[in-house]
């Protein structure tokens, strides 16, 4: 609690502020991609953009570090490619979109060039079939067969047909409640070991930490006379599920 006093008053603004926005019905979403091995020495990806589809609309999701080998990321390690906040709904489907070059294929030494006849245009699309729950945060990995993507047509020419596998895990939790009456308009801190967390009610007295790791908190509502502050012990945040704490009182 001291460290958290110690803070500027505006960063603990900042940090109030962008917890309420959360609230509004976003999920961070980190997409990551691994191999499935291939007879080859190394598959360039030129990706360009990601595009990503909910029931609640479509985000498009800036890709990190440019083109990369793909074979170095095999045998249980991955890269990660994108990651953003995207509007909370049924995650419906994945888009791959490819530069028109720097695509390529390594085999004895010798480069070629990767055609991909729908990867530049209307892209790589991977379906997806997963309910996001409202400010828990997700890992998309994508599981790239190497093997069956790879398709050699002769005469030195190569034609990249992506056989992609989305496989959603969640990576968080998160905490909800209310909070009463409204006039006590408490500040809120989920503290775990020496990580704290903050935030306020909003103008119907719900509060909500999302983006929380797996493991048993203590919450406490600090607010000022004529008003009570509490704390509340062993709340348990478990990966994948939001923890409602139910309706706190914080008069006499």
């Amino acid at each position: 609690m001291k460290k958290i006093i110690l803070l500027s008053i505006l960063a603990i603004s900042f940090g109030f502020t962008a917890c309420e926005k959360n609230q509004s019905g976003t999920t961070t979403v980190n997409l990551r991609m691994t191999d499935a091995p291939g007879d080859f020495e190394a598959i360039i990806l030129n990706i360009k953009e990601v595009e990503v589809k909910t029931s609640a609309g479509t985000a498009l999701l800036d890709v990190k570090g440019g083109a990369f080998d793909i074979l170095k990321f095999r045998n249980g390690r991955d890269t990660l490619i994108a990651s953003e906040n995207i509007a909370t709904g049924t995650l419906k489907e994945v888009r791959l979109i490819l530069e028109p070059t720097g695509n390529i294929v390594i085999i004895n030494g010798v480069s070629y060039d990767l055609k991909t006849p729908s990867g530049q245009s209307s892209g790589v699309k991977i379906k997806v079939q997963e309910e996001l729950v409202d400010g828990v945060a997700y890992t998309l990995l994508l599981d790239f067969d190497a093997a069956k993507s790879i398709v050699n047509t002769g005469n030195g020419k190569y034609i990249l047909k992506p056989v992609i596998r989305a496989v959603p895990n969640a990576v968080s939790g998160a905490i909800a409640g209310t909070v009463t009456p409204l006039a006590s308009a408490p500040l809120i801190y989920a503290i775990n070991g020496v990580d704290t967390v903050g935030t306020i009610i909003d103008a119907n007295g719900k509060f909500y930490f999302n983006g929380i790791a797996a493991g048993t908190y203590k919450i406490d509502f600090v607010t000022s006379t004529p008003y009570v502050s509490r704390s509340l012990n062993n709340i348990t945040v478990t990966t994948g599920s939001v923890t409602n704490v139910g309706a706190v009182n914080l008069t006499n």
